[in-house]
Order: structure tokens, then sequence, then C-alpha cells
């Protein structure tokens, strides 16, 4: 019954906690999608509510891949504390979880916190954050970026020749626009380990393909390469290609590219250069002010969504409380309907199982006298029988005694009296039983019947065995046509053997599990013995009997 309460409550639970997360795994979705799609600025926000809806449903992965576009989206603004931070937050979601969607999103923040820290001139931790990112990746293309991430971090700390086995990892791009960079990177890093290598040729080539594509972000980095390259050997040229990088910054609207030009310029004309100098000022305090209103913005909008979140969660509580007062009710009442019905057919069926156990008990003690009386009147009547067959000088008054004996047996069976050791030595109750079945025509044989062995045995068992030696001896002289029989007995370590052999026809299986012989085999397992009958033998029967003592 209790059982079948908790199956019907747990069964109701996980049916509403099953719908509530497939709602909840929807939810996410399509705040996520939203947050991809998303041209208004708004994505920060889609994707820390998506964060928030796959938390909810224990999806730590989706919730990391959440985490890892904010995390970008806050290194594109600036806030590279930030976007560090959360991206280690990304990375306690992913914990070890090793499928393919796990291992790109570490790759994907890993390569994120070691731009990042390329930023912050921690290019230390952006090596180890790209080696990390290598670990993950299995698609070629974003490895051969990260390769080509991963050398130029090693070139801004000197390691060249690092630098360039890394960078020459990533030529096989089928990328014209990456190709490009890993071409420019490669020359910069074999021109700084050998100051004979030309690197002009690979410059020019790369500033060509990125000129075809139209690419003025790849400009922008190679007209600062070539800046750079010229800075003590051709002022004039180094001049121009800051220039250059600075009207292709401004083409693509990178502030960052235009303060690092100007930066160039200023340093090339030291005697005039108020008006750049000027410029720096404005997009330096420009960009400050930028990355700090993204800083505030990001915090703002966590702060916001988390508030938001909290406040769901104490409506969700509060509605949760209000269904579990419901169902509980629904519950009670279910509860007490089940009771009463399970209480009716619980009454029913144990009144029907008493008068069954009650049948079964009539039954049994039927059976139980039923064979007392086999045991005790009819064999002890067949065995009267036998003697006055078998022994001429057997007198009429000793026959009445016995049947007297039997008579009162059979008394005791119907007053239910129990069974008593009997004031005869037992090994001479045995020695008569066997004796009164010797005639002209059967010769018993018996051997080791002595009372030593019977002494540790008890009344009940003494009886149960004195009746199989009985049903042995009845069975042979009804069925056998043996004139030979011989008993052996014998004790060994607390246990008693009994052989018994005769040399007559044998015995059919129907007649060893008819009533006389199957009673045998039953009160030996009684007696918690063994039984076994050998009818293998060229002639006649062998059966082997074997007991404890007590």
């Amino acid at each position: 019954m209790k059982k079948l309460l908790i199956i019907a409550l747990a069964t109701l639970l996980f049916s509403c906690s099953d719908k509530q997360t497939e709602a909840e795994n929807g939810i996410a979705k399509t705040y996520y999608e939203k947050a991809k799609t998303d041209t208004t600025g708004s994505s920060f926000y889609y994707f820390n509510l998506a964060k928030n809806a796959y938390l909810t449903t224990k999806d730590s992965v989706g919730a990391a891949k959440a985490l890892v576009n904010m995390a970008i989206l806050q290194e594109n603004k600036g806030d590279y504390y930030g976007s560090i931070e959360t991206s280690l937050e990304a990375d306690r979601y992913l914990g070890k979880k090793e499928d393919s969607i796990s291992r790109q999103t570490f790759a994907s923040n890993y390569n994120s916190m070691a731009i990042c820290s390329s930023y912050l001139y921690e290019f230390e931790d952006c090596i180890t954050y790209y080696k990390k990112a290598l670990q993950y990746t299995s698609d070629k293309e974003y490895r051969y970026m990260i390769l080509n991430n991963l050398g130029t971090a090693q070139i801004t700390l000197k390691d060249y020749k690092e630098a360039i086995k890394n960078i020459q990892l990533a030529l096989p791009t089928t990328d014209s626009l990456k190709y490009a960079m890993v071409i420019n990177n490669l020359a910069r890093a074999k021109n700084f380990d050998n100051k004979n290598y030309n690197p002009l040729p690979e410059f020019y080539k790369a500033l060509e393909i990125r000129k075809r594509a139209n690419n003025s972000i790849g400009e922008n980095s190679s007209y600062a390469t070539l800046s750079i390259f010229y800075f003590h050997s051709d002022k004039k040229k180094a001049l121009y290609f800051a220039e250059q990088m600075l009207n292709a910054a401004k083409k693509n609207n990178s502030i960052e590219d235009q303060l690092q030009a100007l930066q160039k310029i200023i340093s090339l004309t030291p005697n005039n250069n108020l008006a750049y100098f000027e410029d720096f000022q404005k997009l330096n305090d420009s960009v400050q002010i930028s990355r700090n209103k993204a800083k505030n913005q990001f915090a703002t909008i966590r702060y916001d969504v988390e508030k938001k979140n909290l406040e769901n969660q104490s409506l969700k509580l509060q509605k949760a409380e209000k269904e579990v007062q419901l169902l509980q009710q629904n519950i009670i009442l279910g509860a007490l309907s089940l009771l009463l019905i399970s209480g009716i057919v619980w009454y029913k069926r144990r009144k029907k199982r008493v008068q069954q156990e009650n049948e079964l008990k009539i039954k049994e003690n039927e059976l139980r006298l039923s064979k007392k009386v086999h045991d005790v009147v009819a064999n002890g009547i067949y065995q009267v029988m036998t003697k006055i067959e078998n022994q001429e000088n057997f007198d009429k008054e000793k026959a009445l005694d016995e049947l007297e004996f039997v008579y009162e047996k059979s008394r005791d069976i119907s007053y239910e009296k129990p069974e008593t050791k009997d004031t005869v030595e037992f090994a001479e109750r045995i020695f008569n039983l066997i004796d009164s079945f010797k005639n002209d025509h059967i010769k018993p044989f018996l051997t080791g019947n002595s009372q030593n062995i019977w002494n540790d045995v008890s009344g009940t068992v003494q009886n149960e065995v004195f009746q199989v030696i009985r049903e042995l001896l009845v069975n042979m002289k009804k069925h056998s046509q043996a004139n030979l029989v011989a008993f052996k007995f014998e004790k060994n370590n607390n246990q008693i053997h009994i052989q018994y052999k005769d040399n007559g026809i044998g015995i059919p299986g129907e007649i060893i599990h008819g009533n006389g012989l199957s009673n045998t085999v039953s009160r030996i397992e009684k007696i918690k013995g063994t039984i076994t009958f050998d009818n293998t033998t060229e002639k006649g029967l062998k059966v082997n009997i074997s007991f404890p003592t007590s």
C-alpha cells in the first residue's frame, strides 16, 4: 500500500518535472538563437538569459556555450578582464567533458582568453591558452588560425624559432586571407631571427592578397608591418605606411588601430605632430570612455538579468508551492480512496486465505492421521499376521496381546497423544521386528544392530526408523519374492547408516511412489536423512539410508 502511494507520487512529480524541463529547454534555445541573430546590440543580454535558462535545466554545456559568446562580446568591446572572468566561469561549467561540442567550446573559450591576455600584455598566459585551445580543436582551419596567433605571441616574446615552427604549420590553410596573414607573420619571424633575411616579398604579397579581397583590416595589418620594418632604415617609407595604416583603420572604424597608427606618425614627425597628438588624445579618451561604458553596461546587464532571474525563481517557487499543496490534497484524497479499496480487497483476500489455510490444516491433519493409521494399525496388524503365518508355536494369547497393543496405539492416534520412547531397548525392537518376518521361505540376516549405536537417537527418530524398516519388510513380503534379506547397521561420525538388500525381483518405480514407500522417503527426509533405491543390481533391491543421530 505504502509503495503504491510513493510510486503514484513519484510518477506525478516526474511527469510535471519532465514537462517543465522541456519548456525551459525550449526557452533556453530561443534566447540563444535570438542572441546569435541580434542586430540591435542586445546579444549579451540574450546570451545571459540563455545561460540562466540552460542552468535551470542542468544543461552545463549549453550554459558554457552562452558564456563563451558573452566573453567574446566583452573581448570585442575591450572589457578584457571581464571577458577572462566570464571565460573562467564557462570553463567551470564545462568541467572534464569530452564530447565534440564541449571540445569545440573549450577551444573557442581558450582562444578568447588568449586574445584578451595578449591585449593585457600577459603573453605567457596568452601562449598557455593558445596551447590549450590547440588540444581541443579538431577543425583544420580553426587550428591554422590558432597556430598563427600562437606564433605571433611567441614573436612578441622573441621566441622566434618556436614562432617560425608554429606559423609554418598554418601554411596549408585554404583561406586566402588567412594565408596572407600567415606568410606576413612568418616573414616577420624569419626577419627577427635572421637580420639578413629579406621579408619584403612576403610582406608585399600579403598586402596584395588583402587589397584584392578589399580587406581593410588585413591591409591595416600589412601597413603596420611595413611601417615597423622601415622605421629605422627609411623614415619616409615608414611614415607613408603609417599614414596608409591610419586611412585603413578609419575605413574599418577601428579606434584601436587608429591609435597605433597615430603613435607611429607622432614618433616619425617629432617637429610637426601637434595635430596628430590632439587626435590621439581625443581618440584615447574616447576609447577609455567606451571601454568603461562597456564594462558598466556588461555588469549592469548581468546584474539586471540575475535580479530578474531571482524574481522569476521566487515566483516559480510560489507557484510550485501552490501546485504542491493542490497535488498533496489530490494525493491525500486519492490515497484515502486507494486505502479504502485496498482495505476491502485485503480483507476479502485475508478471509479467503484464512479459509484456505484452515482447509489445508484439516487436509494435512487427515493425511497425518491416515499415515499414522497405515503405520501403526495396518503395518502392526500385518506384522501380527506375518508372525501367525510364519511361527507355528505363536500362541493365541500372544497374538491377542499384540493386537491389544495395536488397538491401544490406534486409540493414542484418536486422542492425538505424542509418541514416546519405548521402554524396550530399541536394538531389541529392531531385532524382534526383523525376526518376525522369518519363515521357511524367508531368511533375514542382521548385523551391527547393537544398542550403543541407538543411545543418542531420540524417541521420535527411533519411531520413524522403526516404521521405515517395517515398511521395507512389508514391501519385501508383498512384492519382492525374495528369500534372503539382509540389514546392516553402522554408526560413523554421528551418522547412522542402514543398508538393506534382498534377492527378489526388484521394485518397479510405481511401487516406490505408492503410499508405502512414498511414506518411507518422507520419513527419512523428516529426520534430515537421505535414502536411495538401487534397482540396477543383477537381482534384487538395495536401499541405502543415512541420517544424523541428533
